[in-house]
């Protein structure tokens, strides 16, 4: 239906003889359709005790104005122009209903509650995330909905729900389908770490590979990018038992830190490449990337991830000795994550707490913290976690000289690791279930315990995951 103008004669004319502008081509989606505008055009009137006949003048009618309202038109954008100057809204604002400055705004709302997650609550931060993706669903902007649904997938991934995660974490990347890869790799880093904190490590590798890949082989040479998921690979490589892999993986994060300019994924290399380290034997090396970590940590206000440097800190001192020190690194680490609530987090503490403390010599209080973790972790979350915790509830069990329990703890172990492919961690408990058979006389049963645990580390892939995934096409350093 043609607008209905003041000026007599052709209603395709303006008073001044000239054609209106081509009325804008329809758009995609309910809120750009006439019904929605009418709706938009008459609420923002009434807010503005506006009437029609005021809404239209000078150039056009009161009836052109409801019409209009009643969706039975759609207004021309010089007839657009005008209803959204009246009104003082823009008139991409009327024409879509998406305020202007929209995405900027949702944007610093992303922030803000990435800096909640960071510093506060998962919950918090969770609220923060979906009143973004909301707003971002119902105006159809595609970037702000793929990186809150990230948002609510790291939420989940802080609390341990790791399907949920998951399932955020694919939906962005769905949604991001027809971006390049560097615009998904914070949701390719996150779907691959839940796969690694469900235990499916080889899975994880696979994930990240398949990303790297194509990062340096398409030409897609992106910083940022291949630091998160070269660092995202050194832990499903390490329980593995890759650690060549690991160390190359190290070995390429550290020389992309020069071109990389967020602090945060900088510290979270330092604080991961630490593990490599510590597993060559360089221990002053890895205290340094702790320390360097850490003080970026503090710099930002992240306590999950300064959690983790205490953490880690607790392990290097466990793993030498030091046993007061790793005690009181990791109850600081656990305090912290606690507080945050970050419930997955806080199990893999627990199980190396466990461990200083049993070799304190203060068992009853370690088996007591590893049947309360295990009470608390659901079916699908953290078999690494339960698994660690089996087998240490099985050495106190052995060392308190029940036999039985420590034999159905190794057993319960045994079965959680070998759905993870943690090569190294299966063979550990293969040799102390062979070990307690043989002790007991029961020689057949403890060698088929240790041939289990030699064929899980010689299992093609245990060590070597195929052909290494294609380096950069010039050295990152360069």
């Amino acid at each position: 239906m043609a607008e209905t103008r003041r000026a007599t004669g052709d209603p395709e004319r303006t008073p001044g003889g000239e054609a209106p502008a081509h009325p804008l081509p329809e758009q995609a989606g309910e809120q750009a359709g006439p019904a929605a505008i009418g709706r938009r055009v008459k609420r923002l009137r009434k807010e503005r005790a506006l009437t029609q006949r005021q809404l239209a003048e000078p150039v056009y009618t009161a009836a052109y104005v409801s019409t209009l309202e009643a969706g039975k038109v759609r207004p021309s954008e010089a007839a657009l122009r005008h209803i959204a100057e009246r009104l003082g809204v823009a008139p991409e604002e009327l024409a879509t209903g998406k305020p202007t400055h929209l995405a900027a705004t949702l944007r610093m709302e992303l922030a803000e509650a990435h800096r909640v997650l960071a510093v506060e609550d998962a919950d918090d931060a969770r609220a923060a995330y979906r009143r973004v993706l909301d707003q971002a669903e119902e105006y159809g902007l595609t970037q702000e909905r793929a990186a809150a649904l990230v948002g609510l997938g790291e939420c989940a991934l802080e609390s341990g729900e790791l399907a949920d995660a998951l399932a955020r974490f694919e939906a962005a990347e769905r949604m991001l389908a027809g971006e390049p890869l560097p615009a998904r790799a914070r949701a390719v880093r996150g779907r691959s770490v839940a796969h690694y904190l469900a235990g499916e490590l080889r899975y994880a590798c696979y994930v990240l590979e398949s990303a790297i890949d194509e990062l340096n082989t398409s030409g897609l040479h992106d910083p940022g990018a291949l630091l998160q998921l070269y660092t995202a690979s050194i832990a499903p490589y390490m329980d593995m038992g890759a650690h060549a892999r690991a160390a190359q993986a190290a070995e390429l994060a550290l020389a992309l830190v020069a071109q990389v300019s967020d602090p945060a994924l900088v510290a979270h290399m330092h604080r991961t490449v630490a593990r490599t380290l510590i597993a060559e034997g360089r221990v002053d090396a890895a205290q340094t990337s702790l320390a360097r970590a850490a003080e970026l940590y503090q710099q930002l206000q992240i306590r999950t991830e300064l959690a983790h440097c205490h953490w880690m800190r607790g392990y290097v001192c466990a793993q030498h000795g030091d046993l007061a020190q790793a005690e009181r690194e990791l109850r600081t680490a656990h305090s912290m994550l606690v507080s945050k609530r970050a419930a997955l987090y806080v199990s893999q503490v627990e199980v190396e707490l466990a461990d200083v403390l049993r070799r304190r010599g203060k068992s009853t209080e370690a088996a007591e913290l590893l049947h309360s973790l295990l009470a608390g972790l659901k079916p699908g979350r953290g078999a690494l976690h339960a698994g660690g915790a089996h087998r240490l509830l099985g050495l106190i069990a052995e060392e308190a000289g029940d036999a039985e329990a420590a034999e159905l703890h190794y057993a319960t172990a045994l079965s959680l690791l070998e759905q993870t492919g943690a090569a190294g961690d299966v063979a550990d408990i293969c040799r102390l279930l062979g070990d307690l058979l043989r002790s007991e006389g029961r020689t057949e049963a403890a060698l088929n315990a240790y041939r289990t645990g030699l064929g899980h580390r010689a299992e093609p892939g245990t060590t070597t995951l195929g052909p290494a995934p294609a380096r950069p096409p010039f050295a990152p350093w360069a």
